[in-house]
């Protein structure tokens, strides 16, 4: 999966979405609200895409707009404007590995699932604007383009053609799935690179699009042995925990719990809230959580199960100080990860509650 992702983000780049949502964010916004609600939807569009680069690239892009504010106003609008969205884009995004995890181990198809988990992000996304309009209230000057019209009708032309690629994808993946029967992970890896290759020389842009991907996946590919020994590390701590015993605890608790479905689901948001505080990713804490659910998986794997581990396990991007997309922008803005964490905590609480809310009802069904 990590292999593959480049391709499909270098493909954001060379068609130039992500110049064209920058422009967007700022032209002719004069209220620091309607910028939060833009910052809010183009991270959203991005994120689905470029995943952990979207953070830095729109950090960068609000600069700009937002110098005349204090410090603090700039910190808690990019902390909540950005990590807010990815988290919720990522939450239906079929390229996360969260979701896709999630997927594989309740043995549940990403098309099931999708309606739901669409209604549930833009619930959040509504409820957050809603109370963004009342917090930012703040008068901007405004950012104008002699271009602003052909501007607008090229975001429009992007918008419509990453939406265009996204059901593509997400049709092809679901299709070579129910071929294969060998997963939705990977069904996705070994789509990434022929749906983006074709995207190209369908766009007319496959020189430029080798030019710069190869580089790009050269560059990225030389990263990957971070990510090689985190999952090394991370098997041999979970089999490790696995035979000693330790999280025995957990287990039964975990097992008695899934009589009682609605504890049994905050058991489980409450786990990976508290590994997240502790310094566990969440790769690790769905991993772990994988193997104490094992004995009971047969028996309560359902889309309810599904939605449950999907948003715990995606809560953390907004909250947890050690995961990547946090660090980078508490890197970006020079503020403490617990302080960030702790200005999205309530969020990432209501967005847990409610997902755990809708699973629970799902089960009468």
């Amino acid at each position: 999966m990590f292999l593959f992702l480049p391709f499909i983000n270098s493909l954001i780049r060379v068609g130039g979405y992500d110049k064209s949502l920058s422009l967007f964010l700022e032209q002719g916004v004069t209220k620091l609200k309607k910028l939060y609600s833009r910052s809010f939807l183009v991270t959203h569009l991005l994120g689905l895409f470029l995943n952990i680069a979207t953070i830095p690239l729109l950090s960068r892009s609000l600069d700009r707009t937002l110098n005349q504010f204090p410090k603090l106003t700039i910190d808690k609008f990019k902390t909540q404007s950005l990590l807010r969205s990815y988290a919720l884009c990522l939450s239906w995004s079929p390229m996360e590995i969260m979701v896709s995890i999630s997927l594989d181990m309740t043995n549940n198809k990403y098309l099931h699932i999708l309606p739901i988990l669409l209604f549930i992000a833009f619930l959040l996304m509504a409820i957050d604007l809603l109370f963004s309009s009342s917090r930012y209230q703040e008068d901007i000057e405004a950012y104008n383009s002699d271009n602003s019209a052909s501007s607008s009708r090229r975001m429009r032309k992007k918008v419509s053609e990453m939406i265009i690629l996204l059901i593509i994808f997400i049709s092809a993946v679901s299709v070579l799935e129910n071929i294969l029967n060998k997963g939705y992970l990977f069904s996705i890896v070994l789509l990434l690179l022929p749906i983006s290759v074709g995207w190209a020389i369908i766009n007319r842009r496959t020189r430029r699009y080798f030019q710069i991907t190869i580089p790009h996946w050269i560059e990225r590919t030389n990263n990957l042995p971070n990510y090689f020994f985190m999952f090394l590390s991370a098997g041999f701590f979970v089999a490790m925990l696995s035979y000693s015993g330790h999280l025995d605890f957990l287990q039964k608790a975990l097992i008695d719990s899934s009589q009682h479905t609605l504890l049994f689901f905050g058991l489980i948001g409450c786990y990976f809230f508290v590994t997240a505080l502790i310094g566990f990713h969440p790769l690790v804490s769905i991993t772990l959580i994988a193997e104490l659910l094992q004995p009971i998986l047969p028996a309560v794997s359902s889309i309810s199960l599904t939605l449950v581990l999907i948003a715990s396990s995606v809560a953390t991007i907004m909250y947890s100080p050690y995961n990547l997309s946090l660090s980078i922008l508490a890197d970006i803005i020079k503020v403490n990860p617990y302080r960030i964490g702790l200005w999205n905590i309530p969020f990432a609480l209501l967005y847990m509650g409610i997902a755990i809310g809708i699973a629970y009802l799902l089960t009468f069904f």
